[in-house]
């Protein structure tokens, strides 16, 4: 027998939990319920509490601090040139469906005086990319946060991704990628520096 659909205004005692009251397991077994499933079989038993868990790990960026995790490898340099660190994979959850977009990140920057562990510029992507996001945002979010922290002659950031709200719904196109990009500072003013930047990203085995 199926359980009651969850109500959004306060019960009693014993009655079924309301909206507000629920726990997310509570939520995710009225889901299944709503798409015509019976949260009580075998295979469905125990995917709330999974639900859970997978969620919090995919939107544990919003508990992290981005600045923080940058000052925390912080190292005087007189290092000029080029710092790129590329192909970094990516896996976010889009905002609009709650479906997995996923793909590579290139990161750039022109040191002025100060460099960052090279650890860093992964950890930051997977922080950001741990939130609820669009591809845009994300791009930029990386971007102007190294601008801010560290304060670089300039910052390039080019992502490619393939979302799965285009693959396996709406217009259901497999091989379509989704390219955004991000250029402050040196990487905005100079064409040079741009142009480098991008032919060196391009100068690699696997594609998205």
């Amino acid at each position: 027998m199926k359980p009651a659909p969850l109500e959004q205004t306060p019960t009693k005692a014993n009655e079924a939990p309301t909206l507000t009251s629920a726990t997310f397991e509570d939520l995710v077994h009225e889901m299944l319920v709503r798409l015509g499933e019976n949260p009580s079989r075998e295979g469905l038993v125990d995917t709330p509490e999974r639900v859970h868990k997978a969620m919090k790990f995919l939107t544990k960026g919003y508990q992290e601090d981005p600045e923080a995790l940058l000052k925390g490898a912080l190292f005087h340099e007189k290092y000029d040139e080029m710092v790129i660190v590329k192909d970094v994979e990516m896996f976010s959850l889009c905002e609009h469906h709650l479906l997995p977009f996923f793909g590579k990140v290139h990161v750039a920057y022109i040191p002025n005086g100060r460099v960052i562990g090279l650890s860093k510029i992964p950890r930051l992507i997977e922080l950001f990319s741990r939130r609820l996001q669009i591809q845009e945002r994300l791009t930029t979010q990386i971007a102007e946060t190294i601008q801010k922290v560290i304060e670089p002659q300039g910052v390039g950031v080019v992502i490619e991704a393939r979302h799965l709200c285009m693959m396996m719904r709406g217009v259901e196109k497999q091989h379509s990628a989704a390219v955004t990009s991000s250029m402050l500072g040196s990487f905005r003013d100079s064409q040079e520096t741009r142009s480098e930047f991008l032919s060196l990203i391009r100068q690699r085995p696997n594609g998205v």
